[in-house]
């Protein structure tokens, strides 16, 4: 917690992707470009305690992600996101492994969703075992992967291919599902990363909360647009939550769009721990204000300590209904960024 209110990460990732691991030349393109052009790049400048090594960048485990979220930052519980690349990476880019081995270290402070891959021969076994054999509470889609050399687009507005998922997925009992968008992957098409084809998904399944995974990081008027016309669509700031700290006006005007589009109860906070460490963040979104002029000029209410409150962890909590009762701890000396193990 941060002066006594709760911090839920709504994504974070344990990225388990060494050479060894590639399945396609692009794959190492992938991971070069998220640790070059993300992780150094949005990192607190001019201080080098916030950034990993590229080996520790790729090697992420149990120790290294729960270190940087719970004994390194003010982090009180977090949703860990597969990432279903599996085309890309042998066991996709953040193993679910990682995340059940850093929820079995942290009872109680962990949820998971679980990737699924339409193109899998048993899709709706498959969403059966993730829900009863992984705990999940929440299913992850992606909107693009390369199988044996061929690139795949997923889209949500599929009827035959996701429609069943979706379906059987809110029988089982799931509420939520997350969806990568707005950040495309170095030598991709960036169309599948376009949020137009949620659309037809958000009017067919009004009993789900869809989660626009980084939205606002690209397609911001499209996301803003979606999240006002669909109570059933959030928005997770993972990504657009990286600005916050080098370009605090960029991120203003991401926030200031969603607010105006009356998502304050659907924002939610993330921060994509290992992409970036999650302290930093945290700290500078507590003490952030929007600029007074886009304050006045879209006749916006000021950043209150209640909302603050509800992005930081009220929002996903009520979503994923969650207790946030006694899931706060104690505010007290945090450990050392990157201190809490070495690679898996």
């Amino acid at each position: 917690m941060i002066d006594g209110a709760v911090v839920i990460d709504g994504v974070v990732h344990g990225y388990n992707s060494p050479p060894e691991t590639y399945t396609h030349p692009i794959s190492e393109l992938v991971v070069e470009s998220l640790y070059s052009g993300y992780h150094k790049v949005f990192s607190p400048r001019g201080d080098r305690r916030w950034r990993l090594d590229r080996e520790r960048f790729t090697r992420v485990g149990a120790d290294l992600l729960g270190g940087a979220v719970f004994e390194e930052s003010q982090t009180d519980f977090c949703v860990y996101h597969d990432i279903p690349l599996y085309g890309l990476y042998k066991g996709g880019a953040s193993p679910l492994w990682v995340g059940r081995e850093l929820r079995e270290r942290n009872p109680g402070r962990v949820a998971l969703f679980g990737g699924i891959w339409p193109n899998h021969p048993d899709p709706i076994g498959e969403v059966d075992r993730l829900i009863e054999e992984e705990g999940v509470v929440g299913l992850k889609f992606y909107p693009y992967d390369i199988y044996d050399g061929t690139g795949v687009e997923v889209r949500m507005d599929d009827p035959e291919a996701v429609y069943p998922i979706l379906e059987h997925a809110q029988k089982r009992g799931l509420r939520s599902v997350a969806i990568h968008k707005a950040i495309a992957m170095a030598g991709c098409p960036i169309q599948p990363f376009h949020p137009r084809d949620l659309e037809d998904a958000l009017i067919a399944f009004p009993g789900l909360c869809f989660q626009i995974v980084h939205g606002g990081f690209a397609f911001l008027e499209e996301t803003a647009l979606q999240l006002s016309y669909y109570r059933n669509a959030a928005v997770v700031l993972e990504g657009a939550s990286a600005y916050i700290v080098n370009s605090p006006l960029k991120f203003a005007e991401i926030l200031a769009r969603f607010l105006m589009a009356g998502a304050a109860d659907r924002i939610i906070w993330g921060t994509g721990c290992s992409a970036l460490h999650p302290r930093p963040m945290i700290e500078a979104f507590w003490d952030f204000e929007l600029p007074e002029a886009m304050v006045e000029g879209y006749g916006l209410p000021p950043l209150s300590t209640e909302l603050k409150q509800a992005i930081l962890g009220g929002n996903i909590a009520r979503i994923l209904g969650l207790e946030v009762e006694g899931m706060a701890r104690s505010d007290g000396d945090l450990a050392e960024p990157w201190s809490g193990g070495s690679a898996a």
